[in-house]
């Protein structure tokens, strides 16, 4: 691929290295990676994600490249020949930063840097770095410095290496990195052993809101997407909650839940979660199992495609991806396909619906089909109750969709959809 030459208005600068990995190549975790891209985007489109991550941490990208690898060299990854090239591009633009868009192992981390003489960071460090600067909550800010803390840990080595070139240990007392790098992992152990503390008391919160949420028969409806699909914007127009509408990676990292009434009185509790990408890594979807356990739990997911990015098919690949690692691959899902203003022609799956969050297009059909899926195996009864029994109408609105009403010589009849539990204990109530 051709190399590309950017230039903009923020420091500090740096180049981006997109990378293609061979074809069904699987790597060790020792080797920094999991599972090669399966291949769905081009390296193109790779790259210009990448560029959009590194934007996101307000790099100036004055240089990027895509390179596809043939085989994978495992001090540097990238092979020596493109090492050689980036290193002089290093000196002549004096970049102050290297981002190579894939997981790198420390020792290949620490190989880079030295022979490109500059900063070097990886997709998961990052990523990382994004999901840190836009944590708002104390939620959120501890579920990232987890994941955080879990991927210096292995890294605390970089930081000493300098002493040791300087001054060799001897006997048991060892040298003076290594009596540093003792007591770095030493505090960090500590301070992560205290982060995951109040991390399992968030979760112990959120277990007990959802058991009273379970216990009173309220739906959980949770959107998923791919970063930037514009999960936000839908959610603030179906509840009109004044989320945070930003145009930018991550922009929501903790679970916003607001209740929202369905047509018919259906109540249901709507929750905006974390977006997802490319290849998310491994620390963070540990980290975020708080928030992610919105998403195994509920009831319904609304799977949201950006319709005008001509990556759509790719990320919802991804968001499949990181279903099925959270355990959510077969929940029932309605396929939401925002931005239909801005697709001209667009067919529209049979399994999905339209819309534009941001001008309310197809919202309303969008809650009928919400309520549709929750009321699936629903049982509509006709009952009659007196004008005067106040308390079991009130009931009947209550907990379940009363879809048509007639009043008939002061005595009420109804035909309402009911939940088995509830239409159970409706009878016990007669």
């Amino acid at each position: 691929m051709p190399a590309k030459i950017e230039r903009m208005l923020a420091a500090p600068k740096g180049a981006v290295i997109g990378v293609d990995f061979p074809r069904g190549y699987a790597a060790s975790h020792d080797e920094g990676l999991t599972l090669a891209p399966k291949g769905v985007r081009t390296l193109e489109e790779r790259v210009a994600e990448a560029i959009n991550l590194a934007q996101a941490l307000n790099i100036d990208v004055v240089y990027s490249e895509g390179v596809k690898l043939t085989k994978i060299t495992p001090a540097t990854l990238i092979g020596g020949g493109v090492v050689e090239r980036i290193a002089a591009l290093v000196a002549e633009l004096k970049l102050e930063v290297v981002f190579v868009d894939a997981p790198l192992s420390p020792r290949q981390q620490r190989e880079l840097e030295v022979e490109l003489n500059t900063k070097v960071i990886d997709r998961t460090g990052v990523i990382l770095d994004i999901f840190a600067a836009r944590a708002r909550t104390k939620a959120g800010q501890l579920q990232v410095e987890v994941a955080q803390l879990v991927y210096q840990q292995s890294r605390l080595v970089r930081l000493w290496t300098h002493l040791e070139r300087q001054r060799g240990g001897t006997g048991k007392a060892g040298g003076p990195g290594e009596r540093q790098l003792d007591i770095d992992k030493s505090l960090l152990k500590t301070r992560l052993a205290r982060v995951r503390a109040e991390l399992r008391e968030v979760q112990q919160t959120r277990g007990l809101q959802r058991m009273a949420r379970q216990k009173a028969d309220v739906p959980t409806v949770a959107l998923v997407g791919y970063t930037n699909a514009g999960k936000s914007t839908l959610f603030n127009k179906m509840v009109d909650a004044g989320t945070l509408m930003a145009d930018a990676l991550f922009a929501t990292l903790d679970p916003l839940m607001r209740k929202l009434e369905l047509p018919g009185g259906l109540e249901v509790v709507l929750v905006d979660t974390v977006g997802f990408i490319a290849d998310l890594p491994h620390e963070l979807v540990e980290a975020f199992k708080a928030t992610l356990e919105e998403v195994v739990m509920a009831d319904l997911l609304l799977q949201v495609h950006d319709v005008s990015n001509p990556e759509m098919d790719a990320q919802a690949a991804d968001v499949r991806n990181v279903l099925g690692q959270i355990g959510a691959a077969d929940k029932r899902t309605i396929h939401v396909y925002n931005k239909i203003d801005k697709a001209d022609g667009l067919l529209v799956p049979r399994n999905g619906v339209g819309v534009s969050a941001m001008s309310g297009q197809g919202i309303d059909t969008l809650l009928e089909a919400i309520r549709t899926h929750l009321q699936a195996g629903w049982e509509t009864v006709t009952v009659e109750v007196a004008a005067s029994d106040g308390r079991r109408l009130a009931w009947l609105h209550a907990h379940g969709d009363v879809t048509e009403q007639h009043l008939v010589d002061e005595t009420w009849t109804l035909v309402v959809k009911l939940r088995a539990s509830d239409l159970a204990a409706w009878r016990a109530l007669a």
